[in-house]
């Protein structure tokens, strides 16, 4: 295979990519390796996660979307959760040095919009405008269950040399959480914070949550073993909502004073009504997740009790820099809720795994290769 020379790394010209082609069908394809321009580098993929967005839009196209279209038969290369190796800089990049060890980022917002100026770029106002300048990688340009992918030097984190491939694949996961309890206020030392839905986002909002002096701690959901990762996370309370009312146990355990703060991440069709009930007046309640179809809201109660609430999307204001730093810091063990791991060309496998929880997998990674040999 030719190769083009990159300093110690040679890139060849084609890498294999798993494409979307109809809904539910992933097919293996030789792509060509992109080329990074201005601001960009080009990384080699060491080990992606599988989240659950990547299922909806492996089912239903959105919230992907190829020049403003459903990525469906265009060639078109999901996943997000990637970290890998700098093997290439663009023009004038000196922020990255090939050989470099990296976890991304989703978007780089267009850089030239008010909501990106502010901060706010997973909410860019150009979002799928190429020509703009906007980028979201498995969303609306190619994404990671690839070799190789381009990255705006804006969505990089240096990945320390004790992390391992498959935790760095995590920090995305555990960014989003920290954007949600960002977006809340973030002064939550010494309040309380419900985490409802013990997913990969929810339960490392535990970790984050516990990671910023958040008392007491407490998660529910349906699953006593996901119930217990969130112990060893940091919850000083769990409820399995099976066997007891959620916010009838919430008053209980905080002597009905409720709490400051509640990471909705279960997309429960009750929900927000039942967070609502959960927080105290004036409390704040983050919205991480979604029901699939409209539901009914007490809006009434909310406004009479002075409820703040917040939506997000990804892992916006850099906040996957920090939740990286808690990880270096080694302030809470991410390594917990990956399950299961497998190899670039068994990615429907790691996709069934993920899409049907099978052995109740949690974090499912694909893994390019072994860290000896890269």
């Amino acid at each position: 295979m030719a190769t083009k020379q990159s300093n110690q790394f040679e890139v060849p010209e084609t890498m294999k990519a798993w494409v979307l082609g109809d809904p539910d069908e992933l097919k293996q394809i030789e792509k060509p390796v992109p080329e990074p321009g201005d601001a960009e580098v080009l990384v080699r993929i060491d080990a992606i996660a599988v989240c659950a967005t990547d299922l909806e839009i492996l089912e239903n196209g959105l919230p992907a979307m190829v020049e403003g279209e459903n990525p469906f038969n265009k060639d078109f290369i999901l996943g997000h959760e990637y970290m890998g190796t700098v093997v290439k800089q663009g023009p004038n990049v000196d922020e990255y040095d090939v050989g470099d060890r990296v976890t991304v980022e989703v978007h780089a917002g267009c850089g030239r919009c008010p909501r990106c100026r502010e901060g706010m770029y997973t909410s860019c106002l150009n979002y799928g405008l190429r020509s703009k300048g906007h980028r979201a990688n498995g969303f609306s340009t190619d994404g990671g269950f690839t070799e190789y992918a381009v990255n705006n030097i804006n969505t990089l984190v240096h990945v320390p040399d004790d992390m391992s491939d498959e935790e760095a694949t995590l920090v995305v996961t555990a960014g989003t959480a920290m954007y949600g309890l960002d977006v809340m206020g973030g002064l939550i030392a010494g309040e309380g914070v419900v985490i409802t839905g013990p997913g990969p986002i929810g339960l490392m909002g535990v970790a984050v949550a516990k990671a910023m002096g958040a008392g007491p701690v407490i998660l529910t959901g349906t699953r006593d073993n996901r119930l217990e990762m969130g112990k060893q996370l940091g919850a000083d309370h769990v409820v399995n909502v099976r066997n007891e009312d959620a916010v009838e146990a919430i008053q209980r355990i905080t002597g009905g004073k409720g709490v400051q703060y509640v990471l909705e991440c279960s997309g429960a069709a009750n929900a927000m009504n039942e967070a609502a009930k959960m927080v105290n007046r004036g409390g704040r309640i983050c919205l991480a997740a979604f029901p699939s179809e409209p539901v009914p809201v007490d809006l009434a109660y909310l406004v009479r009790n002075n409820i703040y609430v917040f939506g997000i999307r990804g892992e916006g204001k850099s906040a996957t820099h920090r939740a990286a730093a808690f990880m270096a810091q080694k302030r809470f063990d991410a390594k917990i809720i990956h399950t299961h791991t497998f190899g670039l060309d068994e990615v429907p496998t790691a996709i069934k795994y993920a899409k049907e929880r099978i052995d109740d997998a949690i974090k499912v990674v694909v893994k390019m290769r072994d860290e000896e040999a890269a």
